[in-house]
């Protein structure tokens, strides 16, 4: 074992604790795979991530990325949490302006995005869909028995795969979807997001929850990866406009705020990273 700098940040929100937290190992170097698999357990958190040197020339890290169930290719909170200690710790970009992070999807851009108001968040780039269009019969099926919803209750069930194989079942309001009380029996070997519009005029377009038990999240507070697939759907079908705003964790006490702007040939997912814990850890 060997003390290893250590911190946890809150991401996709500008005030604590109302965001998903992130634990994040920073000299994570000659950790073994079960290692950091035990560690991400005791954090019990969403996920917990490790940064190693890059294998590919042109990355400027590596992320290993763990929930308590397992190791995940891609994830967005833990894209950005990592992004914001690889720079707090002393990371200097090999390009000026943007970051390249290597994760088990490959390579993944991160850049600082300016909004409308002037202010700047960490931004990824969202990775193309691996997999998309609407799912199976059965898989439908699935969804409305996971859900506890009559199918006149979902307007669309699709695959938004971008690495984690996310399903989206799209709701009628942001209301129905806050209203959801879903059964994780019948859940079994999916990984869920669901997506409901807010009224004309809200602060936030759309509300998002994301449910994920087979890797021992039930509900995660709020999820980079998803909305990242939700937006390229979205987008592709006419379904929101080119910049919008998702609320996410109300239901767990939260108040994630993901933030969607696409630019170009490109979707950046952004959202603010807070600062919580600085330190040391023995692994």
């Amino acid at each position: 074992m060997q003390t290893r700098r250590f911190a946890q940040v809150d991401v996709f929100t500008a005030m604590p604790l109302l965001g998903n937290p992130l634990a994040v190992v920073i000299d994570a170097e000659g950790l073994s795979d079960a290692a950091m698999a035990s560690f991400a357990r005791w954090t019990n958190l969403s996920e917990t991530t490790f940064l190693l040197p890059p294998t590919d020339p042109q990355a400027d890290y590596r992320v290993r990325i763990f929930t308590p169930g397992g190791e995940l290719p891609f994830a967005g909170h833990p894209t950005l949490g990592s992004a914001h200690c690889w720079l707090a710790a002393g990371g200097t970009p090999r390009n000026k302006g943007e970051l390249l992070q290597q994760c088990g999807i490959g390579l993944v851009r991160i850049k600082r995005v300016v909004e409308r108001s002037g202010k700047e968040r960490l931004a990824f780039a969202a990775p193309p869909l691996r997999r998309g269009g609407p799912v199976s019969a059965a898989l439908h099926e699935q969804v409305l028995r996971s859900l506890r919803l009559a199918a006149e209750e979902v307007l669309d069930v699709v695959w938004v795969d971008n690495g984690p194989p996310w399903i989206a079942a799209r709701l009628k309001s942001a209301e129905a979807v806050l209203a959801l009380t879903p059964d994780f029996n019948a859940m079994a070997g999916i990984e869920l997001g669901v997506i409901g519009a807010y009224p004309s005029g809200s602060k936030q377009q759309f509300e998002v929850r994301a449910f994920v038990p087979g890797m021992g999240v039930p509900e995660d507070p709020v999820t980079g990866s998803l909305n990242a697939g939700l937006a390229l759907w979205m987008l592709e079908a006419g379904l929101c406009s080119d910049n919008y705003v998702v609320a996410q964790g109300k239901m767990l006490g939260r108040a994630g705020r993901i933030h969607v702007q696409r630019s170009g040939a490109d979707v950046w997912i952004g959202g603010d990273v807070t600062p919580m814990i600085n330190g040391e850890v023995r692994l």
